[in-house]
């Protein structure tokens, strides 16, 4: 949001620059002088300011994957693309969709400004849709009453943020369409009273808001989701997200679908 801020005080500076001269600066300038050095660089850079900003704002923008909470699908140094637009064309900063296209459906990997703190980008998966009844029983999903099909498929090991090799049990989860890999730990789940999370532990079924999604990240066990801070409300959507592009780490990610 900040990035976005700082593109629009930058197009409307250059702009008026550039208009400013047409308007005034030019006509009072003597016949072959040179353009003033601001003139030149606001000319310049307007119209790749704008293109860019059109990009991010309405067809595609990148993003840094920051942590390990969506393990094995994404991992920490991923720089991933964003559709901006599968979810309807969107006000930049203000956020309010103005054409509708399309919604979060059930298994999507998307991103989101953070309901706590909207200046925040955070990705998770989209896990209940409005209206849905979600439980969560032994580390198991259950939607709308049906348990989710899930397949054990190995054992995994990994580092996150500097801490010891962590062990978890890697597994295929079939959500609506799409099967993904979800990593589970033998850990008990702790949260506060008031969560989500503490309630779907207690056996209680959650129901998801109209308007609102309910997201969980791949490594259930090592994320901070809708069990920990509630709903993602409609308004806070930016996007889905459908390609790695670049890792630094580990060269053989590039160019991989997210599913």
């Amino acid at each position: 949001m900040y990035f976005a801020l700082f593109m629009v005080a930058i197009l409307a500076v250059t702009g008026l620059i550039w208009l400013l001269d047409i308007a005034v600066l030019r006509k009072k300038r003597q016949m072959g002088a040179d353009e003033p050095w601001y003139v030149e660089y606001a000319k310049s850079f307007f119209p790749v300011i704008l293109l860019v900003f059109l990009l991010r704002s309405f067809l595609v923008e990148p993003f840094k994957i920051p942590s390990g909470s969506m393990m094995p699908t994404l991992l920490a140094g991923d720089y991933i693309l964003v559709n901006k637009f599968t979810y309807g064309l969107r006000v930049p900063i203000l956020n309010n969709t103005f054409f509708e296209i399309g919604h979060p459906k059930r298994g999507d990997v998307f991103v989101f400004h953070y309901p706590p703190e909207p200046t925040i980008d955070y990705i998770k998966r989209v896990v209940g849709l409005p209206g849905d009844k979600i439980q969560y029983q032994d580390k198991h999903l259950i939607i709308n009453g049906k348990p989710l099909d899930v397949q054990f498929e190995d054992n995994y090991e990994y580092e996150m943020q500097g801490a010891n090799i962590i062990s978890a049990h890697r597994s295929k989860e079939q959500l609506g369409d799409v099967q993904h890999d979800i990593l589970i730990h033998d850990i008990p789940n702790q949260y506060n009273p008031d969560a989500p999370g503490a309630k779907l532990l207690d056996g209680e079924t959650i129901t998801v808001p109209e308007g609102s999604y309910f997201a969980m990240g791949d490594n259930r066990d090592n994320s901070a989701d809708s069990r920990v801070w509630g709903f993602v409300p409609e308004r806070n959507l930016v996007g889905k997200a459908f390609f790695i592009w670049f890792n630094f780490d580990n060269f053989g990610r590039i160019g991989s679908s997210i599913n």
